[in-house]
């Protein structure tokens, strides 16, 4: 917030956790809201932000105010933007007030196109494999005309990887196995022909201790570094440096570069139409 102020920018976008919006943190995630509407509202020197929040109100509230920003937010599904996970993530989005607003990307992917595919056998033909008794989604009904593209599965992500290397010593493209996956309480393996659960930085002490799958031998496995970075869309020319626990913090910590791409694609458009280009520079 304090760059806000200082630099007051043509546009602001944060990206943050959907924990976020639980009902313990609602207040103050629409503190934030509320600053970047009218970030030139400074706190005063140690004041608490529930004062500094109720003197931005009143001026909101004034008669003839007029917003710095236009402010607008969601809780965006990284699958539904082609991402091969499920991962849930407050976009917040300010232009200043003389440029114009900005509009959300429609989703492009969907679970009921995935559920649609898997059902029809079009997915398991596609991966040359026999359509199982026992089909993902657990049985819930789904929209067999929606329009979307079918969510992405880890197969899909996972398809053309070469084998995992036995060391990370003998490894290219950060793909090593990593032994010693185990499930816990409440936390099992992603499904192979579903998109993966969130991928972590670090949990339960273990750098990416969630990052598993179900392979098709009912075994449980870590996701390597490389099958980590596809699932989050990293490219493949796209090489990590340093220990495995500071590269799965780099990993787990991205945004999914599909969906930073859907999100950012629009806001480019709105500022190479408003501003002129020697004023960008």
């Amino acid at each position: 917030m304090r760059a806000v102020r200082e630099l007051h920018p043509c546009a602001v976008l944060l990206e943050n956790v959907g924990g976020l919006l639980r009902e313990a943190f609602r207040p103050y995630f629409e503190y934030i809201l509320r600053q970047l509407e009218s970030p030139t509202i400074k706190p005063s020197h140690r004041e608490l932000w529930q004062t500094h929040d109720e003197r931005i109100r009143r001026q909101q509230r004034s008669i003839g105010y007029e917003p710095e920003y236009h402010v607008t937010w969601r809780l965006l599904e990284a699958a539904d933007y082609g991402a091969p996970q499920n991962r849930k993530r407050v976009i917040i989005v300010a232009t200043r007030a003389d440029i114009p607003i900005y509009q959300f990307p429609t989703r492009t992917h969907s679970r009921d196109a995935l559920m649609r595919d898997q059902r029809t056998g079009s997915y398991w033909e596609r991966h040359d494999i026999p359509k199982p008794d026992k089909l993902p989604g657990n049985g819930s009904a789904y929209n067999p005309e929606d329009s979307c593209l079918p969510w992405i599965t880890i197969r899909d992500a996972l398809t053309g990887l070469p084998p995992a290397s036995a060391t990370a010593a003998d490894a290219v493209m950060n793909h090593w196995l990593i032994p010693g996956a185990r499930e816990y309480t409440g936390h099992a393996g992603s499904l192979l022909d579903w998109p993966s659960k969130t991928i972590k930085a670090g949990v339960h002490g273990v750098p990416g201790g969630e990052n598993t799958y179900i392979a098709d031998d009912g075994k449980l496995y870590y996701l390597t570094l490389r099958e980590s970075a596809r699932i989050q869309t990293f490219p493949d020319t796209h090489y990590f440096t340093g220990a495995r626990i500071h590269v799965t913090r780099q990993i787990g910590n991205a945004v999914p570069c599909v969906l930073a791409k859907a999100v950012t694609e629009p806001l480019y458009e709105i500022l190479v139409n408003a501003i002129p280009m020697e004023a960008m520079r």
